[in-house]
Formats: structure tokens, C-alpha cells, sequence
């Protein structure tokens, strides 16, 4: 059912609106017109994801087949197609669920890359460009080549990083089928920064890096400088492995997964994504209050050399219109498998949450979105 609401109240000349906490969230639906806003969003649910609602299943078809492709964190089946429409921060429509609780696979990552800025911000790490063996003392970047990875190359996934995290090889993720496989497994890798490639396991390393500078649960780190200050709610749970856990300063710590790949990560409402969404979208600035260093997100949005697609994980940047041809190339968004998004639009003033949408639909979702907007 579509949820439309009318205006409610007026944003003062130049003061930008954020909601407040939990529920308090004011609707306007002025800027768009009625009836092709509701054509959007009935192309949207037209185009729900085809996969398995059991996201168990739907691991088992896919990710399950590969070498070392067993779970090791939880899973749980997923609502119908939910999604926010957010515009100068007011919502101006939903649809499904949007406190349903959910996975969201690789839009984990944001959260992971959000609590490495964070530890820059306070010190804890001194430079993105320093090698992150200076930080990690157990062992992980020890040798030739992962001792030349900094934090940089982790952020934009162009370190190529070599070993077994959690059981997992690097090799492991997303190989090539058949043959080719043992060629993979035994090539030279690249040297950082010369190359991308999308990895699981690596995006599990940094959240692991991030664990042994803040030394607290990186979940706790998030809930404490950004999930409460933004008004979120206390329904988001963020999920490891059996196998994840490390021992620092006589504590037993939890390692965070940086998606689902294998199970865990990030389960988290449609409402509260687009509050992080509504933070990003704001340069980290929340009611006054900069929240992330607005020096960091300017630095997550700049394209990668060898991916100008790929900012910091997982900031998917529209660079020459490439990824999202309706859209203007300076927006930018959260994506994870699913698919999951949220769309940030500075040039619109636009946030927008779609869970279980088609990939390939997203655009022709958005081209209805922009001819929908009145102003």
C-alpha cells in the first residue's frame, strides 16, 4: 500500500529539515505529482528481485556454489519489496514495509568504510595513506605485498591482499569457473593500487583493521557516533561469524561482517537506511552537528583511478553518467546485493531506499522518479 500524506509544514527559507528521532518524521509530497509518483512506484514493484526470499536459498544458489561457499553467519528470510522517497528530507512516499527488518548485504560496507573515517577523525589512524601493518600487529599484513597495503587501498578494494580470513582465501571469492580456477588460485598478484576487484574476504579484513584501532566492537562505535545521533532506531543489529571473534584486552570481541557474502552483516529497517542516506546526502552534517568529517566524504566520493565508478566501499559513484544514465553523474549511492540501495542525489536533494529491485531496473525506475518531480 502507497503512503502519501499531506504537507504538513514548511521548511524555513535556507534551513535544511531533518526528522527527528525514531517515528518523528514529517511527510510533503508537494514536489512531485501524485499520479506519476505512483507510476514509479508500481514500475518499482514490477520489478521485484527474482531470487528467493530465503535468503538462505537464495545464498545456496548463488554464492553457495563456490569453493569454501559454506555459511558461517546467519540468514533470514526477507520481507516483500520496501522502499523511502526522501525529498529536502521529508518523506514523500513508502511502500511495503519500511520498519521491516532485513539483510542488506554489501551496503554493510559503507558502515565498515564509515567507522575507518571515524578513526581518522579521532586520530586513531593517522593517515588513509598509511600501511596498515603499523596498526595490526597480529599478522595479516605481514610479507612483500601485504605489507605495502594501506587503508586507501582497503577503502577502494585495489589491495589484493593475500590469505585466509576466517577461514576464507582471498582466492575464494567470486573466482572464474572450471579450469581457470587453479590458474587464478596460483597467480601473481598485483601490486596495491594497480588494480580492482571486488572481495568479500578483503572487505572482512578492513573491518577487522578497524576492530584492532578502536579496540570496541565496531557496532558499538557505529551505534554511539552515528545510528543514535541521526534518531535511529534500536531495531538494527549488526552480525558476524561463529568463527569471527578475537580476543583484545581480555575481552572477547565480535569481528563484523562487511556484507552476507557468506552469511551476517548489517539487518537493518528501510526507515533507517534512509537516515544514514540523509547523512551522506548532507555531507555528514545532522542537525547542526557534523557527524562524519565532511573532508572524509568528499574524499569516499572521489572515483577510484582504476574503477572511476567505485569511491570507498560501497560508495558506487554515477561518474559520466556510466552506472545510472537518467540520473545526474554527481549522485551517488549504497548498494548491496538484493538489490539493496540507497540513492543519494545532491542535485535533486534526493534520498531514495529501494530493497529487492532488479539491478538492470534501477535506472528506468529513477527516469520515472525525475518526471514525476514537480520542482
Amino acid at each position: 500500500m502507497l503512503r502519501f500524506a499531506p504537507l504538513l509544514s514548511i521548511c524555513l527559507l535556507g534551513q535544511a529539515y531533518y526528522p527527528g528521532a525514531h517515528d518523528d518524521w514529517e511527510r510533503r509530497v508537494a514536489d512531485f505529482d501524485a499520479g506519476r509518483l505512483s507510476e514509479a512506484i508500481s514500475y518499482a514493484k514490477t520489478h521485484e528481485s527474482k531470487a528467493p526470499r530465503d535468503l538462505r536459498l537464495a545464498h545456496d544458489l548463488s554464492f553457495g556454489r563456490e569453493l569454501y561457499g559454506e555459511p558461517m553467519g546467519p540468514f533470514k528470510t526477507r520481507g516483500e519489496m520496501a522502499g523511502v522517497i526522501l525529498k529536502g528530507g521529508y518523506i514523500a512516499a513508502e511502500w511495503g514495509d519500511p520498519w521491516r527488518v532485513d539483510m542488506t548485504f554489501s551496503v554493510t560496507k559503507s558502515l565498515v568504510s564509515t567507522t575507518v573515517g571515524l578513526a581518522v577523525e579521532q586520530g586513531l589512524i593517522r593517515s588513509i595513506d598509511d600501511p596498515v601493518a603499523r596498526y595490526v600487529p597480529t599478522g595479516e599484513f605481514d610479507g612483500a605485498l601485504n605489507s605495502k597495503i594501506t587503508w586507501d587501498h582497503l577503502l577502494r578494494q585495489t589491495s589484493d591482499w593475500e590469505g585466509t580470513l576466517w577461514g576464507k582465501p582471498d582466492w575464494a571469492d567470486r573466482p572464474p569457473a572450471g579450469k581457470a580456477i587453479q590458474e587464478y588460485r596460483l597467480r601473481k598478484h598485483n601490486e596495491p593500487g594497480a588494480s580492482y576487484k571486488y572481495n568479500d574476504v578483503r572487505v572482512n579484513l578492513l573491518a577487522l583493521a578497524a576492530l584492532h584501532v578502536w579496540r570496541r566492537p565496531l557496532p558499538l562505535v557505529l551505534k554511539e557516533r552515528i545510528m543514535d545521533p541521526i534518531g535511529a532506531s534500536n531495531t538494527w543489529r549488526w552480525h558476524g561469524y561463529s568463527n569471527s571473534w578475537i580476543e583484545m584486552d581480555g575481552l572477547k570481541m565480535q569481528s563484523v561482517a562487511g556484507g552476507a557474502h557468506w552469511g551476517g552483516g548489517l539487518w537493518i529497517s528501510s526507515r533507517d537506511q534512509a537516515r544514514f542516506g540523509l547523512l551522506t546526502l548532507r555531507n555528514g552534517k545532522w542537525k547542526g552537528k557534523q557527524l562524519m568529517p565532511e573532508s572524509w566524504i568528499r574524499l569516499a566520493r572521489t572515483p577510484t583511478s582504476v574503477q572511476p565508478t567505485y569511491g570507498f566501499m560501497n560508495w558506487y559513484l554515477n561518474t559520466d553518467r556510466k552506472l545510472w544514465p537518467s540520473a545526474p553523474a554527481t549522485a551517488f549511492a549504497h548498494v548491496g546485493n538484493g538489490t539493496n540501495m540507497i540513492y543519494c542525489d545532491p542535485e535533486h536533494d534526493l534520498v531514495v531506499v529501494l530493497r529487492w529491485i532488479e539491478g538492470d531496473a534501477v535506472d528506468g525506475f529513477l527516469q520515472r522518479l525525475f518526471q514525476a518531480m514537480t520542482k
